[in-house]
């Protein structure tokens, strides 16, 4: 029993005990859930460009690109992803697009 309240109280040190760091904890909970979001937004219409690439079909390539590019600005623009990384991802997806759209 002893025991059990000793590890109970060990733990009490690690929580936010003013009021404005309670609010911080808030704010950080809501902010981590919309970046998560933003972030599997960006995956999935990466995703569905690449299959769109693999494809071979040269209007829905660019239609998946559009879109992908869209996200990742979108992102970028927020903070959850630096500017250089969407640069990169969209730089890395037209590199793939360019042979799909040339062979169409």
């Amino acid at each position: 029993m002893l025991r059990a309240l000793l590890v109970v109280s060990k733990h009490q040190n690690q929580m936010a005990n003013t009021k404005s760091a309670l609010k911080r904890v808030r704010q950080t909970k809501v902010r981590t859930a919309q970046n998560r979001a933003i972030k599997s937004n960006v995956k999935t219409s990466r995703k569905s460009a690449l299959a769109a690439i693999a494809t071979g079909d040269a209007a829905a390539s660019q239609a998946g690109y559009n879109s992908f590019a869209s996200a990742a600005d979108k992102a970028a623009k927020r903070g959850t992803i630096h500017k250089r990384t969407a640069d990169r991802l969209k730089a890395r997806m037209a590199a793939k697009l360019k042979p799909a759209a040339t062979q169409a």
